[in-house]
């Protein structure tokens, strides 16, 4: 901090990728989730391994939050079971039941890629392109990575024009209030500030309000 009494104030917006998924996906069950405020991984562990939320150890949310994150940057059956340790088979399985659940998740991710192919490029909410020639190539390598490129540059891009609003907005109002307090870091999804002792309350209320306002999202 920069004065003894002051501190440091950290707001950071909760699993936003995913909710980011939700809202341009559409899925439903996804979107139930995140209204009803369940916690994501331990809700999509008891769809896949159809048990009770009550009844998913830690061992399960884990697996679960390894493939939920994994989708959203195209990992496959492979990649998944060396993240999981587990074997091709079953990692294979896990993917198939979670887009059986995830059904509008499934329609989103192919579209993107098919966009990226039809038209050379995939964009974020707020329309920012992320051009991907690489879905063109006759490698299929280089293919395959173009392919996870359209799949995430959508859901990661607009994670990243949320935050950077969300920073000009905040600095906005800091300074139209006249505040002490100023932003001093930005880490992916979460903004960090040299806070005066006064200025506590103030400064988190402007800055939730602010954040969770900066894109309109469905969840």
């Amino acid at each position: 901090p920069a004065y003894p009494d002051w501190s440091l104030v950290a707001a950071d917006y909760s699993q936003i990728e995913l909710r980011i998924l939700a809202h341009l996906s559409q899925d439903s069950a996804l979107l139930e989730a995140f209204r009803q405020e369940r916690d994501i991984h331990r809700y999509t562990a008891a769809l896949i391994y159809g048990a009770p939320e009550t009844e998913v150890t830690a061992e399960m949310r884990q697996a679960m939050k390894a493939i939920n994150y994994g989708i959203l940057y195209g990992m496959s059956a492979h990649g998944l079971s060396k993240e999981l340790g587990c074997s091709y088979e079953e990692a294979a399985q896990f993917i198939t039941a979670y887009f059986e659940r995830y059904q509008g998740v499934r329609t989103f991710l192919d579209t993107q890629i098919d966009h990226a192919k039809r038209h050379g490029y995939v964009q974020t909410l707020l329309g920012r392109r992320r051009y991907i020639p690489e879905v063109q190539s006759p490698d299929l390598a280089t293919r395959q990575f173009g392919e996870r490129m359209a799949v995430n540059a959508p859901i990661q891009g607009t994670a990243a024009d949320l935050i950077k609003r969300a920073m000009v907005r905040v600095d906005a109002g800091v300074r139209e209030r006249a505040m002490r307090s100023r932003m001093i870091l930005q880490v992916h999804d979460e903004l960090v500030f040299d806070c005066a002792p006064e200025e506590a309350r103030a400064l988190t209320a402007l800055v939730r309000e602010i954040m969770e306002g900066a894109i309109a999202l469905a969840v």
